[in-house]
């Protein structure tokens, strides 16, 4: 206690002129002021920079309008809903674009334009989770060809909106099958090969016209042969299944610091400071929109160890792989793609064609559809988009032979909500549910029956094929013979 006081007194000593100091600073400073002061101008906000050097989050909206649609009831149909269920002598109602009931037969609403079904069935319209119509048109000749940006391992840049032909005849057939969305994908010769885009399968003369209002951009990816033997071959990397994997860690890297980059502008902007912001990179852009989760992965895979490899490279990167396209080995890892909650868009029997596809089996759907994976049953294919209906039957049949009994309902919807799902469009189509999109298709039969043809199908409510109608071609086959679109 002793001591403790000349420490004090001490401190107190070294404070003191410093206090004398600012008091006489305080007072001169008071005595100087004005009375009153005005308010400190508020700074003013920095220009905003030229237009296209900060990304729009939809720069090329669709253009899409459906033509308005009255009020319809189909009466006296048996329904599968996508949603699982069956309804045998049931009524569809809709109006100005969307389902307003679905159940049992009751009497039509008043007003209401009635459609007898007589005992044939009704499902959600169809949809192609890999279609490549539009950027792989007929006919396919060089000069139609633009599925591929083939120079580069990574064509993030690129998006496949900008290659699709509206006059493809192909949608006409598609929609003659029965589909009424699909996602058109770039093709699979490049690690990262740009942006999918959706589309609405209406009769347009512009992309925009037929573009799926609000739906999600895609980034496709594809691992395997395809690049390592696109690039391996011209003395480039990747020539290898793990120069595939280094090219998508590379690419990940840039994008995750390309992010970091205008997060920092973004957050400077919002306080109204100046600065310029990064330079634009659409191959960064796209990357980095799908890190954000803005883009949904769509990545072309066939065997089970390189999905496996890709979830690996997911998790070090922090994003979600929506779907596994082709997917023919995913039945060797089902427990994991449930387990990651990550779709497979896959065929009911394509196999063999090349090395990595040599393990497909039709009993893969049943398989995967068993353990708990959302499964879809894709195209890829021009032909087989006409037909998906019976894609379903035959992967639904093959699990029947191996003891896997997927009811005709569940197996509705790996050609509906699950390919909706996979589009990230789930909440708007895919199943007859009130409220979502009136994207109906009238089959003559079950469509689980290899008899079965689509009778009419309506799209937002409108009917934009009818069997019994002449025929409506595209632009592109006026004038020309096309022969039919029997089934």
């Amino acid at each position: 206690m002793q001591q403790s006081r000349p420490v004090r007194d001490v401190q107190a000593r070294r404070r003191a002129p410093w206090l004398a100091a600012s008091a006489v600073l305080l007072l001169t400073a008071c005595a100087a002021a004005p009375k009153s002061q005005a308010p400190a101008a508020a700074p003013r906000p920095a220009a905003p920079p030229p237009k296209g050097l900060v990304p729009a989050r939809d720069p090329y909206p669709s253009t899409y309008a459906p033509p308005a649609s009255g009020l319809v009831a189909i009466v006296n149909a048996n329904i599968y809903t996508g949603t699982g269920q069956k309804i045998l002598g049931g009524m569809v109602v809709f109006d100005a674009g969307k389902i307003v009931a679905v159940g049992q037969s009751a009497a039509p609403p008043p007003g209401a334009k009635v459609i007898d079904a007589k005992g044939r069935w009704v499902t959600p319209g169809l949809i192609d989770a890999h279609s490549h119509l539009g950027v792989f048109p007929a006919p396919a000749v060089t000069g139609q060809i633009d599925v591929n940006e083939n120079i580069d391992p990574n064509t993030g840049y690129v998006w496949a909106e900008h290659s699709v032909w509206p006059q493809d005849a192909g949608f006409e057939r598609a929609r003659a099958g029965g589909v009424t969305s699909l996602l058109i994908l770039p093709g699979s010769a490049n690690l990262f090969g740009g942006r999918s885009v959706a589309l609405k399968n209406v009769p347009a003369v512009t992309v925009q016209g037929m573009k799926f209002p609000g739906a999600p951009y895609g980034l496709k990816m594809a691992c395997g042969e395809n690049p390592k033997g696109r690039y391996g071959a011209r003395g480039r990397t990747p020539a290898t299944r793990m120069g595939n994997v280094a090219g998508y860690r590379r690419g990940w890297i840039e994008a995750a610091d390309y992010g970091k980059r205008w997060s920092a502008y973004d957050k400077k902007a919002a306080k109204g400071e100046g600065g310029d912001p990064p330079k634009r990179d659409l191959t960064l852009e796209t990357l980095s929109g799908a890190l954000d989760g803005d883009l949904l992965v769509q990545n072309h895979c066939y065997r089970a160890d390189e999905m496996a490899n890709l979830i690996d490279v997911s998790h070090e990167f922090g994003y979600h792989i929506t779907a596994f396209h082709h997917a023919v080995e995913a039945y060797k890892i089902a427990p994991l793609l449930a387990r990651e909650h990550i779709c497979a868009a896959v065929w009911s029997g394509r196999w063999g064609f090349k090395m990595e596809a040599y393990d497909g089996i039709e009993e893969n759907a049943a398989l995967l559809t068993k353990a708990g994976v959302c499964v879809s049953l894709h195209s890829d294919d021009p032909n087989i988009i006409q037909r998906l209906n019976r894609e379903a039957a035959v992967a639904q049949a093959a699990g029947r032979r191996a003891g896997i009994d997927i009811p005709d309902a569940e197996a509705i919807q790996w050609i509906t909500l699950n390919s909706a799902k996979i589009m990230g469009v789930a909440d708007r189509t895919g199943s007859l549910e009130p409220g979502k999109m009136a994207d109906i298709v009238l089959w003559s039969a079950d469509p689980l029956s290899i008899y079965a043809v689509a009778d009419q199908v309506f799209i937002d409510g409108v009917l934009q094929f009818d069997r019994k109608a002449p025929r409506r071609p595209s632009d592109f086959e006026l004038g020309q013979n096309r022969g039919d679109l029997t089934q």
